[in-house]
């Protein structure tokens, strides 16, 4: 390895512990500059932008903020709390069961948000540590991005696979079967072996002789749900149905659309500027107030993070595929589960799933040569896709501090060593039976 690469790495490592630094869309500032440092500074010819997965973003995000103004995400988390407090007992399985849910519709694990207060007061009423399910809760909402139909990371993914014979369908279906029973086997993991006494923990004891922990709270009675929406859901939910049916019916497996003019990346673009279009007229919202709604917030950044950071992988990518295969495909071949790991860790520093699957997923593919002719080892990668959900190692994510600053009861706290917090050993538990559950699920569906 000569002085150039050892820079270069330095340069990209640099640009990404940077962004991680700058928080937010920070990181896709940061790869911003790695870009321009390696190309002007280090000779390399910059990768490609990922345009499509930018447009499927703001596309959904278009939608999905639609269906936020006009009151729908409202409505579904009125049913999630209805659920949760109607079975207060089973909130380690309801809590992440709902979460998971709801980022498998929205497409973004920021819906989590609006659950957490609802699980602290239904945990607090059964003398369940919050901690708890709150954890669980965070996880799926993470991992629940690997297996949505809107999600940008599930889009890239089936982009990357879908010349060497994986369709659309096929993969939701073992990412939405492997990502879901981890889920539910983690919950019940921590149920069983974990300590989930309230009363035990001494920082609760403390805070609430102190008077720092409010009473549970009842269900709020004056909410009042917008005028449409319930129409908004409707509309969005039969728009996912009308992209998945129509994903399916143009894939080469089913082929009852032939030939295809009107490819999948297009029909999501337009199918959720229809959905958007369908929700802003019928239920006449005002189009000034798009900007103002959380989701479109979040999906800018999103953007940002995703164009910088991609590009920055790309960049460094393929300025060394000939190095790059020959160490990977040994490796990979002989040792499935090191995709997985280094998803894993890639995660954690890259903060998105949709930028961890593009800035690796061309390389890998290179690496372990698939082709059209050669698809022996496509498995491996589905697998492993749920490990690009490590969002959680780091205690800085927003829902994960969303859940440690709205748990007044001061179980979901973040330990002196950093990683000593309630979310990592959840979060780890889910994502290797999601892999390992990949590893038997794949090469039976493909």
């Amino acid at each position: 390895m000569d002085i150039y690469v050892i820079l270069q790495i330095i340069i990209l490592f640099g640009a990404i512990f940077l962004g991680v630094r700058l928080g937010g869309m920070g990181i896709g500032y940061a790869g911003g500059l790695g870009v321009v440092l390696l190309s002007l500074g280090m000779g390399m010819f910059p990768g490609k932008i990922p345009w499509d997965v930018i447009l499927i973003i703001m596309s959904a995000i278009a939608a999905i903020c639609a269906m936020q103004l006009a009151g729908g995400l409202d409505y579904l988390v009125r049913i999630a709390e209805n659920l949760l407090r109607k079975n207060p007992k089973h909130i380690n399985y309801l809590a992440p069961t709902v979460t998971y849910f709801l980022t498998i519709l929205a497409g973004t694990g920021h819906t989590a948000f609006s659950m957490i207060p609802v699980i602290v007061e239904v945990a607090k009423s059964e003398n369940i540590k919050p901690s708890v399910p709150l954890s669980i809760a965070v996880v799926a909402s993470q991992i629940g991005i690997t297996a949505s139909p809107v999600s940008a990371a599930v889009v890239a993914m089936s982009g990357f696979l879908e010349p060497f014979g994986v369709s659309y369908p096929a993969l939701l279906a073992i990412c939405i079967s492997t990502t879901f029973i981890a889920v539910m086997v983690t919950a019940f993991i921590m149920s069983n072996f974990s300590n989930n006494d309230l009363d035990s923990d001494p920082v609760y004891r403390e805070r609430l002789a102190a008077g720092h922990v409010s009473v549970a709270r009842e269900k709020d009675s004056d909410f009042q749900l917008k005028p449409y929406a319930k129409t908004s859901v409707w509309i969005f939910f039969i728009g996912v149905l009308a992209i998945v049916f129509y994903a399916t019916a143009i894939s080469k497996n089913i082929g009852l659309i032939s030939p295809v003019i009107f490819g999948r990346n297009d029909a999501i673009i337009g199918f959720m500027m229809i959905i958007a279009t369908a929700i802003t007229y019928f239920c006449k919202i005002d189009t000034a107030d798009l900007v103002n709604t959380s989701t479109f917030k979040s999906g800018l950044s999103a953007c940002v993070c995703v164009l910088g950071v991609a590009w920055l992988g790309d960049t460094f990518v393929r300025g060394h595929i000939p190095e790059i295969k020959a160490v990977a495909a040994d490796l990979v071949s002989a040792y499935p589960f090191l995709l997985a790991v280094a998803f894993f860790f890639a995660s954690t520093l890259l903060y998105s799933q949709a930028a961890t699957t593009q800035a690796l997923v061309p390389a890998v593919i290179l690496a372990l040569g698939i082709t059209p002719e050669n698809t022996e080892n496509v498995y491996i990668i589905i697998a492993s896709f749920a490990a690009v959900s490590a969002l959680f190692v780091l205690p800085t994510y927003p829902t994960l501090l969303g859940a440690v600053q709205m748990d007044d009861t001061g179980t979901t706290r973040i330990g002196k060593f950093v990683f000593n917090h309630p979310f990592f050993i959840p979060g780890v538990l889910t994502i290797a039976i999601a892999v390992a559950l990949g590893f038997v699920v794949a090469p039976l569906i493909i």
